[in-house]
Parts: structure tokens; C-alpha cells; sequence
């Protein structure tokens, strides 16, 4: 079978294109990259990271955003444990809420209960 590459990108459900947007793009750093209009309308937006290591979609789905609300969705990698206590720190000046850093199943530090607008959460994690 041939090796597959890292994700492509992570769709995520939400009840506002445009608040969810704000929000990723201001708590995580990410620039939307792609708009997706449809019938004059924003349906969806494809963000990035400055270094394109890392591609998130939203895409209009309030009945499925609701459903995840509380969820931990996805864990996003950091290259140190370190990285991760300076989003948290990151985080605190922004004065958004999480539940802090925990150890993680193989020793290492991650972030938990980072909520997106709709109460998706993420999570930050280093090995």
C-alpha cells in the first residue's frame, strides 16, 4: 500500500462562517486562504497556518456543529512541550478560555478544552 501524507485538512462544522473565521483566525494565527461563496452566500473558508503545515476548513452545518459541541475534535501538533505552555500563554493574553495543560497518554504536555465559537474543542499536544 503507498504511505500516505500528512492530513490534507480538517473540515469542522459551524453555525457562522464568518464569526468561526474571526475566531481561528485571531486565536490560532490562521489566514483564510480560500472563500467558498455559493449562491452569494459565505458557505466555507479554508485557513492556514504562515507555514502551511497546517489547512482547516469551516464549512455552514449549524445541526452538526451543535452535535460537536464539546467535543475535542481535533488535536493540532506542536514541535515542543514548551510550544505548547507558550499558546497557553498566548491564550491567556487573549483572555480566551481553556482547562490548561494536562500530560498527555505519552508524557507530554497538551492543551485541553480550547473551545471555538460553536464549543468544538481543540486541542494543542507535544509529545
Amino acid at each position: 500500500m503507498p504511505d500516505l501524507a500528512p492530513i490534507h485538512h480538517v473540515k469542522i462544522p459551524v453555525s457562522d462562517v464568518r464569526a468561526g473565521a474571526d475566531w481561528y483566525r485571531r486565536v490560532l494565527g490562521l489566514t483564510v486562504a480560500i472563500e467558498f461563496i455559493e449562491e452569494g452566500e459565505l458557505r466555507g473558508v479554508a485557513l492556514e497556518n504562515p507555514g502551511g503545515t497546517i489547512s482547516i476548513a469551516l464549512r455552514h452545518d449549524p445541526e452538526r456543529a451543535a452535535a460537536l459541541s464539546g467535543f475535542d475534535l481535533v488535536a493540532l501538533g506542536v514541535a515542543t512541550r514548551d510550544g505548547v505552555h507558550a499558546w497557553a500563554e498566548h491564550f491567556a493574553a487573549l483572555g480566551q478560555a481553556n482547562s490548561g495543560i494536562v500530560t498527555g497518554h505519552r508524557g507530554g504536555a497538551v492543551l485541553v478544552g480550547l473551545h471555538d465559537p460553536d464549543g468544538i474543542e481543540l486541542r494543542l499536544y507535544a509529545d
